[in-house]
């Protein structure tokens, strides 16, 4: 039950390792929360839109973090389920939320950096920062368009536009191929055309699989977990932030940067560079798509700093050794 003397949030999709830190960080702040998730395990989706009503209306917080895993092989069946269940989901709680008496004073939807092109030549931010095209651009701008329609006057609402977070399955990923003497820097080329990264949604865009010279200097954009923490509980505090927020560490770094970090921290030397033509296949072991390690995200939180926001981990080095140990 929820006790009527503590504040309460909803956190939807709060199993992965990024819902587990910011539940824990919720309840030690005085919240109750209430978990929504495909079995629970507070409210089922399955439960339908009176369940999600009742949680929702009187929350002062609601995170939505739901969505299928993007760590996986694009397959059709993949590509659809990973649009699906962030644009249902986001549209379910907006239903929620417009039909409730008390609805939330913030609203915080997931979303992702990788909404951004790929950029080499200038950083991203929200103020003037470009769209990208391709499925993951899509999938992102159906995201935040669900999050974004219509008029909730009632709630603030509030993108989290996040870069790679360092500390959970992505940084475990570099660490063990770092271990293992293959960390060097992934270096882009030629493959061969595949239709796993064209766009998807009612206006898909994007083309060919792209294709660029950058020799491992594909900037890296990233968060430690505990600064989105942070940055949640200063996204509370200030109710002039709203719309899309970058949630990605003050100085990105590069590929080539990171791969070397990795080797130091997990104390190997060699670092084994992967081409392209030998990065695919590796990836297709590891049922993964190696647009994670090429693309180059080159993303500011503009926004977080000119509000006031502190980093607790500005610099990579310092994250990547803090996650790895």
């Amino acid at each position: 039950m929820i006790s009527h003397r503590s504040p309460h949030a909803v956190v939807a999709g709060a199993g992965g390792f990024l819902g587990r830190a910011l539940v824990h960080d919720l309840r030690d702040r005085g919240y109750a929360v209430v978990e929504v998730g495909r079995q629970g395990p507070d409210v089922a989706w399955s439960e339908g839109p009176e369940a999600l009503r009742r949680v929702v209306d009187g929350a002062e917080l609601l995170i939505n973090l739901a969505g299928k895993n993007v760590g996986c092989r694009y397959t059709e069946a993949n590509r659809d389920e990973i649009l699906r269940s962030r644009v249902a989901t986001t549209r379910a709680l907006h239903d929620a939320v417009a039909t409730s008496a008390n609805p939330p004073r913030l609203w915080l939807n997931a979303s992702t950096a990788t909404i951004y092109r790929y950029a080499l030549d200038r950083p991203q931010n929200e103020d003037d920062g470009e769209l990208g095209a391709g499925f993951s651009v899509d999938v992102a701008r159906s995201w935040e368009h669900e999050l974004f329609a219509g008029d909730l006057p009632g709630t603030r609402r509030v993108a989290l536009r996040m870069a790679i977070v360092l500390g959970g399955p992505a940084s475990d990923m570099l660490a063990r191929v770092a271990r293992l003497g293959v960390g060097g820097p992934q270096l882009d080329g030629r493959w061969f055309q595949h239709g796993r990264y064209r766009g998807i949604g009612d206006r898909p865009t994007g083309g060919p699989v792209p294709e660029h010279r950058s020799r491992g200097r594909q900037k890296f954009s990233w968060v430690h977990v505990e600064d989105v923490v942070r940055a949640v509980q200063f996204l509370e505090e200030h109710d002039e932030l709203a719309g899309p927020v970058n949630v990605a560490a003050p100085h990105p770094s590069d590929n080539r940067t990171l791969m070397a970090d990795l080797r130091r921290a997990v104390g190997t030397r060699v670092g084994v560079p992967a081409p392209r033509w030998l990065l695919e296949p590796a990836m297709w072991a590891l049922r993964n798509e190696s647009e994670l390690l090429l693309k180059s995200r080159w993303v500011l939180p503009r926004r977080l700093l000119d509000a006031g926001f502190t980093f607790r981990w500005p610099d990579l080095a310092s994250a990547v050794d803090d996650v790895v140990s």
